[in-house]
């Protein structure tokens, strides 16, 4: 067995009245960034808030009766939890998640809406995924995998069919890669249309299981996983995806934390779009390997948008920094009433925004007589930035600027 043209077709007819056909949406910003025409596929508008409904929903419409009784169960912390269990919901079976005891209050709650059973177990996914396989041996019900499954496949493809019929002129996409199962859909349903378009799968550049993968010929399990691409935080590509994002794919590039960081901040800005750091590496990629497309019309499949609000702050701030707009100075003053007032009133005159200031007197750094100052700015960009500092060290000593 392996994925074809022929099965995507057949997961878009069995799923397409449990999900949404997501538009592609038009980007200036990127756009006018790159020197493209842009266009976006929106995974976070689909139900559940990611791509990964589809392959769940094609996965349990293809079970039998007797499967169907016996309930499914898979491991996940995050999408693919969600999609199994609406997806089970929709089909009124039994359902089982294991999400590691680390996963995060927002997501488990997220899971349990659907009615299923959450067991919390182990420090990680792998330690969960071992716990929900000996429960998958000992209760029959049937395992539902993230990506190293054919019908999983299928169904995340269909993502693929709607580009080219909306778009046919399209001759880049640019796809997230974790384990291989939602480039190996869009890269089959593509290839075996449209073979010239060329298909960039994306990875953080802390987690590149498959871009080692590729290079050494066969799939490596990498000894961590930090990212805040938590989506595609994956050790190792599947056994089954593997060959196909081979044979299929056309290059594999990485991307720095910094860079998905500003890639999420200018879609929620300019774009209105809340997206995890998993599908906004895309974007990462198309505006810092700017090489990487291949003729005029490029898409960006941004795959899911359930990022733990607890890490957007974080990730806005490494944002703000990446694109120049959020820049830190450490400067001496002359430790005498008014020196401070005077540095302010030199900072609004250069229009930057104050968002924290450190006032340190006491610091055993300082020379006798002086005070470190620390200034945490908001700015245009990078010329605003470089324009603070060098009127700034006009007048004052600079010590330090991040």
């Amino acid at each position: 067995m392996t994925l074809s043209l022929a099965a995507i077709v057949e997961a878009r007819k069995r799923i397409q009245d449990s999900i949404y056909r997501t538009p592609l949406m038009e980007t200036a910003s990127a756009s006018a960034l790159t020197g493209l025409h842009v266009k976006l596929k929106p995974e976070n508008l689909q139900k559940t808030g990611s791509f990964k409904i589809r392959g769940a929903t094609n996965r349990i419409l293809l079970l039998g009766s007797d499967e169907k009784s016996r309930g499914v169960i898979t491991a996940s912390a995050g999408n693919h939890a969600q999609g199994v269990a609406h997806a089970a919901q929709q089909a009124g079976i039994k359902c089982t998640i294991v999400m590691p005891r680390t996963t995060s209050l927002a997501k488990v709650e997220a899971v349990r809406r659907y009615r299923t059973d959450v067991i919390l177990e182990g420090k990680s996914f792998d330690e969960a995924a071992e716990h929900a396989r000996a429960l998958q041996r000992r209760t029959g019900a049937t395992f539902v995998p993230a990506f190293d499954d054919y019908d999983v496949m299928a169904g995340q493809g269909t993502i693929g069919l709607e580009i080219l019929e909306e778009w046919p002129d399209a001759s880049t996409v640019i796809v997230p890669i974790g384990g291989g199962g939602l480039i190996s859909g869009i890269a089959t349903a593509i290839k075996e249309t449209r073979p010239n378009v060329k298909v960039v799968g994306v990875q953080a550049a802390g987690v590149p299981s498959a871009k080692l993968a590729r290079e050494r010929g066969e799939p490596v399990t990498l000894d961590s996983a930090h990212t805040l691409a938590d989506g595609i935080a994956v050790k190792r590509v599947g056994d089954l995806t593997f060959p196909i994002l081979t044979r299929r794919v056309d290059d594999i590039v990485t991307v720095e934390e910094d860079e998905i960081a500003a890639a999420v901040l200018l879609l929620l800005e300019r774009s209105k779009l809340v997206i995890e750091g998993a599908g906004a590496v895309p974007l990462a990629a198309l505006l810092y390997r700017k090489d990487i497309a291949e003729g005029p019309n490029v898409v960006l499949v941004l795959s899911g948008g359930n990022i733990d609000v607890n890490m957007l702050g974080k990730i806005i701030d490494s944002g703000l920094a990446k694109s120049g707009r959020f820049t830190t100075i450490e400067v001496v003053l002359e430790d005498v009433p008014g020196s401070l007032n005077a540095l302010l009133n030199h900072v609004a005159r250069l229009e930057a925004n104050v968002l924290t200031i450190e006032h340190n007197r006491t610091s055993a750094k300082a020379p006798f007589g002086k005070t470190f100052v620390t200034l945490h700015l908001e700015t245009r960009g990078y010329e605003h930035a470089e324009e603070i500092a060098r009127e700034l060290s006009k007048h004052y000593e600079i010590q330090t600027r991040l």
